[in-house]
């Protein structure tokens, strides 16, 4: 999503700088305009921060605005819906952040995949190939201790992920096919092989129900706190998170990346960058993050491998990685907002009498909101207002 890329390449790490960005070329032995640099960058972060500040206000009025013609009161909704998400320690650990865990971490995917200019909308396939992965090393490797079994799992689901992402990516750099297209048809690809799977080879013995054996206790992520079901996933989406801004602020991939997602023609005049080589990378990393999505729900939270398991994490990741400006650490903040809606909407509905998929039509919301704000940036831009 180049229009919502998180503003323009600033600086190409060997001395040449962006003229947006503030500064000038220069090969003289390295200098930078690093204040030129550096202040375009703020800038950016900061219109980005606005960007999502004035998309929550706007998805606020209109939410509000939609509840009342429905018949509902909008101050009753919002109050059982923050009472339902942060209404006790127990509901924040327990509901808000585990509800969480799957978001940010297929919101780090897709934000990956839009920064380097990749349309990748097939998180939620990607996840169920995780998935499907971990709960089949789950199962099998019961013999194994947790410091092998634990690490197969993630692996597995990481590798597995990256492994759906490799058909949308060879026909987006070799075949010249749309990966909207190809990612979109790869969801339900994945969607039906689990389903197949927990009715097929994979169901659990009894025979009876849609769904594996539970996994094997060795494969199980520990509680980050005890008493309540907060698990080692969360802290695993924090470093990914962490880890993605470092290289995608500070390495020379990072760099390529961004430049390829601003232009790859560009890129490859200016910076001599195979941006076939950084699509496909970038394509493999987001689905692997997205099957780590997966497997980090298996092996922390449900233990077994459910028909329809996701209600729609990879594309709700969508709306967490635009309202946070495709920023690595923006988006454990949206994916910590978004794991809120979704466990106050019972509340919401217990409550207040607002069915619970009003949650959608508020992710619908932002999404817009984040697009026309961007494009209102865009052109500000242009016309040089």
């Amino acid at each position: 999503m180049r229009g919502c890329s998180g503003g323009a390449v600033a600086d190409r790490g060997d001395g040449v700088a962006d003229s947006r960005g503030g500064g000038s070329d220069s090969r003289d032995g390295g200098s930078k305009p690093e204040g030129g640099v550096a202040g375009g960058l703020r800038v950016r972060r900061f219109e980005s921060v606005l960007i999502a500040l004035g998309a929550l206000v706007l998805t606020a009025a209109a939410g509000a605005i939609l509840l009342a013609l429905g018949g509902h009161h909008p101050g009753e909704a919002a109050a059982a819906m923050v009472r339902g998400a942060f209404g006790s320690r127990a509901t924040f650990l327990s509901i808000t952040l585990v509800r969480s865990i799957p978001l940010i971490l297929a919101g780090l995917a897709v934000a990956l995949a839009f920064r380097a200019g990749v349309w990748n909308i097939g998180a939620e396939g990607q996840l169920y190939a995780g998935a499907a992965a971990a709960a089949w090393i789950g199962l099998t490797g019961a013999a194994l201790p947790a410091l092998v079994l634990v690490p197969a799992v993630l692996l597995g689901s990481l590798a597995a992920g990256a492994i759906w992402a490799i058909v949308p990516a060879f026909m987006r750099v070799r075949l010249g096919v749309g990966e909207v297209i190809t990612t979109i048809l790869m969801n339900f690809v994945g969607i039906h092989l689990a389903a197949w799977l927990v009715h097929g080879p994979l169901q659990e013995s009894r025979g009876v129900f849609p769904q594996t054996d539970p996994i094997a206790e060795a494969a199980r992520l520990p509680r980050l706190v005890p008493g309540s079901r907060l698990h080692l996933g969360f802290a695993l989406a924090l470093v990914v998170a962490a880890g993605l801004a470092v290289v995608l602020r500070r390495s020379r991939f990072g760099f390529r990346l961004r430049a390829v997602g601003e232009s790859p023609e560009a890129a490859l005049i200016a910076g001599r960058i195979d941006a076939g080589r950084v699509l496909v990378v970038c394509f493999l990393l987001s689905g692997a993050i997205a099957g780590l999505a997966g497997g980090v729900e298996i092996s922390g939270l449900t233990f077994a491998l459910y028909e329809d398991l996701s209600p729609g994490w990879g594309y709700t990741a969508i709306a967490v990685a635009l309202l946070a400006g495709l920023d690595p650490l923006g988006v454990v903040v949206a994916g910590i907002l978004f794991g809120a809606l979704q466990a106050g909407a019972g509340a919401m509905q217990r409550d207040a009498g607002v069915p619970a998929a009003w949650v959608g039509v508020v992710e619908a919301l932002v999404i817009l909101a984040v697009l026309a704000l961007d494009r209102l940036r865009r052109v500000r831009r242009r016309g040089g207002v």
